[in-house]
């Protein structure tokens, strides 16, 4: 776990950001038309009309049955990236999650320390558009929607090619509670 300091560490480039959201728009794209459908749905539905039932065509349940597959497709089109490529996609990954580790957020997700980050781990799974819309609104996550994979998913691509954790240097975490900008009050 990387421990946050007053060092503004190592952020990640425009360059690497739009790649990661590339390659996870490909992932998705490669699944075909039913999961961007509800990714689509998720992105433009108001969370006022959410009657809190887990129905099947529900779209912030029905994704839940893609990510495996989401995850199997991203792992294919990394195959080949180099370890400093695949430390630097970790890198904006850590810092997707660290930015939307916020108190308004965690209200609406709920979660225990790790419950909150599978949590943000699924918003920055599901592409910048869902992302996007709940950085802007947190109203637009769901409760109880996770996607652990996500959260380290680069350093363990990492790990099991190069046999090391990437070190991102950063010097932020990606772990629930560890942006001190995204809390009114101490959490622990």
């Amino acid at each position: 776990m990387t421990v946050t300091t007053d060092a503004p560490g190592t952020l990640p480039t425009p360059a690497d950001e739009a790649r990661l959201w590339a390659l996870i728009e490909t992932a998705w794209a490669e699944l075909g038309a039913e999961p961007a459908a509800l990714r689509q749905a998720l992105v433009e539905r108001d969370p006022a009309d959410d009657d809190g039932d887990d129905d099947d065509d529900d779209p912030s349940y029905a994704i839940d049955a893609w990510l495996g597959r989401f995850l199997e497709r991203l792992g294919h089109l990394c195959a080949e990236l180099t370890g400093p490529e695949l430390t630097d996609l970790d890198r904006v990954v850590e810092r997707k999650l660290h930015d939307i580790d916020r108190e308004d957020i965690h209200e609406v997700t709920d979660g225990s320390d790790d419950g909150f980050l599978y949590c943000r781990g699924f918003i920055v799974a599901l592409g910048r558009a869902y992302y996007e819309a709940v950085r802007a609104d947190p109203a637009m996550a769901l409760p109880d929607a996770e996607c652990e994979s996500m959260c380290y998913f680069f350093a363990h691509l990492h790990n099991d090619r190069f046999g090391s954790w990437p070190e991102t240097g950063s010097s932020i975490s990606r772990e629930s509670f560890g942006n001190p900008a995204g809390w009114a009050g101490d959490q622990t």
